[in-house]
């Protein structure tokens, strides 16, 4: 049993409970915090409380550890797949080959949008922002699914296995018709042949006549990329997600709210901010090296981008397996990014840099996602929605450990008010 923590306020002694986690992760649980002292505790950012208990991702951020459902981030790139990896994040185990197979199934049967979805895609401006159209699909889908979307949780529950299938694929589907918008083309119909990536990239690039060819090599690193955002914990978004969640709304009402706080820069533009700093590099004939004097000393503004996480003090897990796999997918379709040589160089300079090591600014994911994202066709506008298709099983997975808890109540954080204190309403006439 976790010892009790003490806390002595107006001289005064109250305990309170501890929680320890499988991986001795520890928290005080302060539920009865405010009504035995009259106080609340106070954490800007959320960076040091504990928002829920949850069996679905373990982080530890100082040793670099990311296991899904227990099984290491490197373990599940080497030997799963992204729908394979997404069934164990929804449902808690890895699948049989019969679960796999009725669950790749559902997302195959759940990958055709209806065509009044297709109308309102079309109804968009051309120079529409990606996620903005995402978001408003992923809403959307309550409205063209909406007996998967009652509100009614028991109902919702009941039904979860189809609306998590048609999440994740139709994600993938809008996002592919969204692009095709943007361009002036048409959308092409889902191919149930394909694999799931395979899949979205002849949705995405497929021309009458010209078929989408599947490239291996290709295709693992298109999964590689959906499988390492799957999950990740208590982010914003996925934090979003379980907020609205908490108030009983339907999965898709949840993820898409989840994917208006991905929009913002701070959370899922990083990779985007990447290349468009190994872009500037390179447009100035520089290998990076005068970058990175410049980042240190403070005073040009610049920032070395894809560096360092809120979470890991130490490598972040996924950056090594996706550089890795960077490398290897460049070479084999014969693709000279200079980009890439910049970023190698930047990694290896910022690698051997005390003032980088000691600030524990190592590469994170984004480091190298862009490049692969790149590589694969897929335009820099586009690489936050990429995003977004990846971390879906997480949302969808965080969605029903709310949905199937019967203790949970609406989340409702505090706040310590800081406005002018009482007084009262002046009449127009004397406001001067």
């Amino acid at each position: 049993m976790s010892k009790p923590a003490v806390l002595t306020l107006d001289d005064k002694v109250y305990v309170f409970p501890t929680i320890e986690g499988v991986e001795n992760e520890k928290a005080v649980d302060f539920r009865t915090l405010r009504s035995a002292t009259g106080y609340i505790s106070y954490d800007e950012g959320y960076g040091n409380t504990g928002s829920c208990q949850s069996e679905i991702t373990y982080i530890d951020g100082e040793v670099g550890i990311l296991r899904y459902r227990g099984i290491p981030i490197e373990q599940l790139a080497d030997k799963s797949s992204f729908l394979e990896s997404s069934y164990m994040i929804l449902y808690g185990d890895l699948p049989t080959q019969f679960e796999l197979d009725q669950f790749k199934a559902r997302v195959r049967e759940g990958t055709a949008v209806s065509p009044m979805m297709c109308d309102v895609l079309k109804g968009f401006p051309r120079d529409a922002p990606p996620m903005g159209m995402l978001g408003s699909m992923l809403g959307a889908m309550s409205c063209y699914n909406a007996s998967l979307a009652t509100n009614d949780r028991a109902v919702d529950l009941e039904h979860f296995d189809e609306a998590a299938a048609v999440a994740i694929a139709q994600t993938a589907t809008a996002a592919a018709l969204g692009y095709r918008v943007t361009k002036g083309l048409e959308g092409n119909q889902p191919d149930p042949s394909l694999s799931f990536g395979d899949n979205f990239l002849h949705l995405m690039f497929s021309e009458e006549g010209r078929p989408y060819k599947a490239i291996p090599e290709v295709s693992r690193a298109l999964d590689l990329m959906l499988l390492l955002h799957a999950d990740h914990e208590q982010n914003c978004s996925t934090s979003t997600v379980r907020m609205v969640a908490s108030g009983g709304a339907n999965l898709f009402a949840s993820v898409a709210a989840g994917c208006g706080a991905l929009w913002g820069p701070a959370h899922g533009g990083a990779n985007m901010a990447v290349i468009k700093m190994l872009e500037e590099i390179r447009a100035t004939g520089d290998d990076g090296s005068k970058f990175i004097e410049e980042a240190k000393s403070g005073k040009s503004g610049k920032r070395l981008m894809g560096f360092g996480h809120r979470v890991y003090k130490n490598f972040d897990p996924r950056a090594k397996i996706i550089g890795k796999a960077c490398g290897e997918l460049l070479n084999k379709l014969g693709i000279d990014d200079p980009c890439l040589d910049i970023a190698r160089h930047l990694e290896q300079a910022a690698l051997a840099d005390d003032y980088f090591i000691s600030r524990n600014l190592y590469p994170n994911v984004d480091f190298y996602s862009g490049i692969v994202l790149r590589a694969l066709g897929i335009p820099s506008d586009m690489f936050t929605v990429m995003f977004a298709i990846g971390r879906m099983p997480g949302w969808v997975a965080n969605w029903r450990e709310i949905a199937m808890n019967p203790k949970m109540k609406i989340n409702r954080p505090r706040q310590i008010y800081q406005g002018p204190a009482l007084r009262d309403y002046v009449a127009m006439e004397d406001r001067g």
